[in-house]
């Protein structure tokens, strides 16, 4: 999931909060959401600290824009991958698509991971925007479970368990793409749900 902004017409500026949300995403997947202070943001947004704090009550708020933005587009770009689904295994591996798209996303020469994952990590046990990343992340093994359950209509455990190994195999491969800085383990956790979805 990238922070990818959208462009603005010809001769008209984004609001301040879009170019607060854009700078916050670009700087909090980069440099991280502590290293990343208010001043850093509103200087690349290209607006003043009162325009920040207009649209967002505190940093912590921003955070959970960032995030809850982040889940947003997320789950855009899998409903656009599962139009194109031809069948129920096509809408599992919809899920491991979208995961690569973000990680070779305009904007993401720096790949570093799930941004939600790696903003989780920073925040501390309790945090609200922990708690969105977790939502975030149980959803997306639900879509999985949805389309597994449709391949395997007559085994409702064998398809949630599969669904289970499926979500660990994804979010595994995401912090090792991270670590590695591209799309690799990705794709090839790609391959191995495939070859597990053919079994069935």
């Amino acid at each position: 999931m990238s922070g990818t902004e959208r462009r603005p017409a010809a001769g008209r500026r984004r609001p301040a909060r879009e170019r607060v949300l854009a700078a916050a995403a670009r700087r909090f997947y980069a440099d991280g959401i502590t290293a990343t202070g208010i001043d850093t943001i509103t200087a690349e947004a290209g607006v003043a600290k009162m325009s920040l704090y207009n649209n967002f009550t505190s940093k912590a708020d921003l955070v959970l824009a960032y995030l809850d933005a982040r889940h947003e587009e997320w789950l855009n770009r899998y409903r656009s991958r599962l139009e194109r689904a031809g069948s129920p295994r096509d809408g599992v591996l919809a899920v491991f698509d979208t995961y690569i798209d973000s990680a070779g996303s305009p904007g993401e020469d720096d790949f570093r991971g799930c941004g939600l994952l790696n903003a989780a990590a920073e925040l501390p046990v309790g945090d609200e925007g922990r708690a969105l990343v977790r939502r975030h992340k149980e959803e997306v093994e639900r879509l999985m479970a949805t389309q597994v359950g449709l391949l395997l209509p007559e085994r409702p455990d064998v398809a949630r368990t599969t669904a289970e190994h499926l979500a660990f195999l994804l979010e595994g491969a995401m912090v090792r793409a991270g670590l590695e800085g591209d799309s690799g383990r990705l794709r090839q956790a790609r391959a191995m749900a495939a070859r597990l979805l053919d079994r069935f």
